[in-house]
């Protein structure tokens, strides 16, 4: 059974997949609450399910790119939860997900982007052909940088729309699709590393010179 789930927008997002179906799809409903939220929204999921952790046979974790602190907490809690259990941990990237959605239900007939909010007035983006393979990025950007009337999936449309006024679905990964791209090998798989793009805004400061 795989346990997939995703950090790298406000909500937190968790799946199970028992190698056929998606058996429980859940998200937060309070944003930016990661810490809080997805550890009980993964037990809750395997109870939904009728499983327990060592049912698990690998997990599924979106590396982003997104805000550090999001990014952090699903890629330790993946790792961890590896490390305990003793199963594999695979990494995807989050654009990929929405970008998998984007295919999944016919949203765009041709190429498209994916673009999600990277804050500063930014955003992370990635451009993808027809059958969902990425052809660039992902970088970060502004959004007038890049403007377009191409489709774009992702929160850059609502967030953005005088620069991507062709909104598509969906805005954020979904737990469920990265299950499935993962089950069926139809995305990349990374190292679960993330993918921060820039620096933290947190940043140790210089050391103090000492006093003579």
């Amino acid at each position: 059974m795989l346990l997939a789930f995703d950090t790298a927008t406000p909500l937190v997002t968790v799946a199970l997949h028992d190698g056929e179906r998606v058996l429980v799809e859940l998200s937060s409903e309070q944003p930016m609450k990661h810490g809080e939220h997805l550890a009980p929204l993964i037990e809750r999921a395997l109870d939904e399910a009728g499983a327990v952790r060592q049912d698990l046979t690998a997990i599924a974790v979106g590396v982003g790119p997104g805000p550090f602190t999001g990014l952090r907490v699903g890629v330790v809690t993946a790792r961890t939860l590896g490390f305990v259990l003793d199963v594999p941990v695979y990494g995807v990237c989050s654009l990929d997900v929405i970008a998998l959605e984007v295919v999944g239900t016919g949203a765009a007939p041709g190429s498209y982007l994916v673009a999600t909010d990277a804050r500063r007035k930014e955003v992370y983006l990635a451009s993808y052909d027809a059958d969902g393979r990425r052809l660039e990025g992902p970088v970060v950007t502004r959004p007038a940088e890049v403007a377009t009337d191409a489709p774009v999936a992702g929160a850059g449309p609502a967030l953005y729309p005088e620069a991507f006024p062709h909104a598509i679905t969906p805005s954020r990964p979904g737990a469920g699709w990265l299950a499935a791209g993962v089950s069926s090998e139809l995305v990349d798989l990374l190292d679960p590393e993330p993918l921060y793009l820039r620096r933290p805004d947190a940043v140790a400061g210089a050391p103090r010179k000492p006093v003579s």
